[in-house]
């Protein structure tokens, strides 16, 4: 069986450096809020170009406490309207209602499947107050025209990058182009603890100041709360174990870029569109996600010959139960979640599994 991620040999490559971590913070007694954690968060920001990282406990806890953090500075207020890509994973939009926002859907472009500019300005009203743009799949969306537009009306820009560690727009790294970005490492991402985990990247101070509190009950100082914060800290020991992976995270980057051309110069079937190449050097390729018309057929015939797939997303946003009655129809994301399919891809993929794969896709008729 061809794996879609194998996480186990993912972390084995470390499992050496790993232990030597996990038995660092054990030998240290200190669990929560230590030296490893500052450490990381200085590596990570230093990684994405930005001056601050804080670490908190996942990847919607740090699109949630930004949002939260600027309501508290006064930026935002309940009601107001954040723009977000119709096509994006729920945990985008679940950190704009839970703060009493309202989500905004945008449609996606058609080649990128990231949020197209255009949509963006046509949806602005008075009562927008951010862009919430999600770096889909690995590839960075646009983000000199959406930090443009946000120039313009005056708009916050909170970054999604929960699937772009490292992904990268005229020299610039995601989670900088934003006045703050939210990350996930839950395991499965190009940069994943071994447990949940998440952090926020900004270059704001006073952002910075009462990010650091909200995270930990809203206190600067043990007991003597600030905010109506919560418990959102990243331990030491997922801190300890991202600083040995951050390391390798570039390298990882390049095996998967690999596959990825392999990919996209092996597959020739007319049935399949393959994504949106662009700027490639820049796409971290955390999904490959190819479309067809026949995306069912294709994913019962892979599984039938021993590869799994994966789709992401099958059912969007607006179809949510969570959310029914709230939005719009979205024709277009809505198309897209019929037609996705996500292939396997990791750093550890052996390439005659890649070959086997685009033989096998190839060979798909209907």
């Amino acid at each position: 069986m061809i794996q879609f991620l194998d996480l186990k040999s993912v972390n084995a490559r470390y499992k050496t450096e790993l232990l030597q971590a996990c038995e660092r913070v054990i030998d240290s007694g200190w669990y929560i809020m230590g030296k490893e954690l500052s450490s990381f968060e200085n590596e990570f920001a230093q990684y994405c170009g930005t001056k601050y990282c804080v670490g908190v406990a996942n990847g919607l806890d740090a699109l949630t406490l930004v949002l939260r953090a600027w309501m508290e500075l006064g930026k935002l207020k309940s009601g107001d309207e954040v723009i977000v890509p119709a096509n994006t994973y729920i945990a985008s939009i679940l950190a704009i209602s839970e703060n009493g926002l309202i989500p905004i859907l945008a449609e996606p472009d058609a080649n990128t499947l990231n949020l197209k500019p255009a949509n963006i300005e046509k949806l602005v009203t008075p009562k927008t107050k951010a862009i919430l743009p999600v770096h889909l799949y690995g590839k960075i969306c646009p983000m000199d025209e959406i930090t443009a537009i946000a120039r313009k009306h005056n708009l916050l820009v909170l970054e999604d990058c929960a699937q772009a560690h490292g992904s990268m727009l005229a020299g610039k790294k995601a989670g900088a182009w934003g006045d703050a970005a939210g990350f996930s490492f839950y395991p499965g991402k190009n940069l994943g603890a071994l447990g949940d985990a998440g952090a926020i990247t900004t270059n704001c101070d006073e952002l910075y100041s009462v990010l650091t509190a909200l995270r930990n009950y809203g206190s600067h100082k043990k007991y003597e709360n600030d905010f109506v914060g919560q418990n959102s800290r990243l331990d030491e020991l997922q801190a300890a174990f991202l600083r040995v992976k951050l390391k390798h995270l570039d390298e990882e980057t390049e095996l998967r870029r690999n596959i990825a051309r392999i990919y996209n110069r092996d597959i020739i079937n007319n049935l399949i569109e393959k994504p949106f190449e662009g700027e490639s050097q820049e796409h971290v390729y955390h999904l490959y996600v190819i479309q067809t018309k026949f995306r069912d057929e294709l994913q019962l015939y892979l599984e039938e010959r021993g590869v799994s797939t994966l789709i992401h997303y099958p059912i969007p946003p607006n179809l949510q139960k969570c959310y029914q009655g709230m939005f719009n129809e979205c024709k277009l994301t809505e198309e897209i979640s019929c037609n996705i399919l996500s292939l396997p891809i990791s750093p550890v993929m052996p390439l005659d599994e890649v070959e086997k794969v685009c033989q096998l896709v190839n060979d798909f008729k209907v």
